[in-house]
């Protein structure tokens, strides 16, 4: 479980580049029943900063206009490190690409932001006087992490060199293939924050074919926020379908394209 005692190597903070903020405000708030606080404005009222989104009262997590020629929509997940820089540099030698190189933001903390060698995008958050999300594992908040990559010994290789994660595997229904279980270094399985699976790259139609991570958010009716999805012009994949030992889940896309997984956890 992710929990808000963000160890290293733990998701502590995830933010969503949208085309359109107001449009995507409006649309988690609908699923999810996410507030949206905006950070800025432009004379014209359009927000140019973007904000945070909040769960009664609590940081879910960040929002902000996309702006990067030629990407998509997508959330963007962090996870804690005790130096950024010194990530930053393991990143290089681990044949990895620094796509944002250390920055600090205020007195909040510092971050940046990667691609693994096989093109999945992540980031790092140093903390300063923000630790990260104030809220998780909780209905409406970040309760998992997935990374669908082409090449699933090659992830592991690399994350577990940068991270010092701790791997175990687990074969999926009907021959479906193997789930690599995530757990921060150190800690116990009841610590587990994410997993990782294999896909061939002409399945992974959302990236052309590039490996790329998602949020896994909780929600308490897994049936009645898909349904918010699609009435609010967003898209269901899959689902909702029950997972035994995990819950009923279904996998999402909004309507600019990102791509989310809500989660009705099984009952412990």
């Amino acid at each position: 479980m992710i929990t808000t005692e963000y160890a290293p190597g733990s998701p502590c903070w995830l933010d969503l580049g949208a085309p359109d903020v107001r449009a995507a405000a409006s649309f988690y708030g609908a699923v999810l029943g996410w507030d949206y606080e905006s950070m800025g404005a432009s004379e014209a009222g359009e927000d140019f900063e973007g904000g945070v989104f909040k769960k009664d009262g609590k940081v879910v997590g960040g929002l902000g206009k996309l702006t990067e020629e030629g990407a998509r929509p997508a959330w963007m997940l962090y996870y804690s490190v005790t130096d950024a820089d010194a990530t930053t540099e393991a990143v290089r030698r681990a044949g990895g690409t620094v796509r944002v190189e250390p920055m600090d933001l205020d007195e909040w903390g510092r971050m940046a932001q990667y691609s693994d060698p096989l093109g999945g995008q992540f980031a790092v958050w140093q903390p300063g006087t923000t630790a990260g999300l104030d809220l998780v594992d909780e209905p409406g908040s970040l309760a998992w992490v997935e990374l669908f990559t082409t090449d699933g010994a090659a992830a592991r290789e690399f994350y577990g060199g940068l991270f010092d994660w701790q791997f175990s595997d687990m074969p999926l229904p009907g021959g479906a293939g193997t789930y690599t279980l995530i757990t921060p270094a150190g800690l116990s399985e009841d610590r587990m924050h994410g997993g990782l699976m294999e896909m061939g790259a002409q399945d992974l139609t959302l990236t052309d074919g590039r490996p790329y991570w998602h949020p896994v958010f909780a929600v308490e009716d897994c049936d009645a926020a898909a349904a918010r999805v699609t009435e609010k012009g967003g898209e269901v994949q899959m689902g909702p379908q029950d997972m035994e030992g995990v819950g009923r889940l279904a996998v999402c896309l909004d309507p600019a394209g990102a791509e989310f997984v809500l989660l009705a956890p099984s009952e412990a």
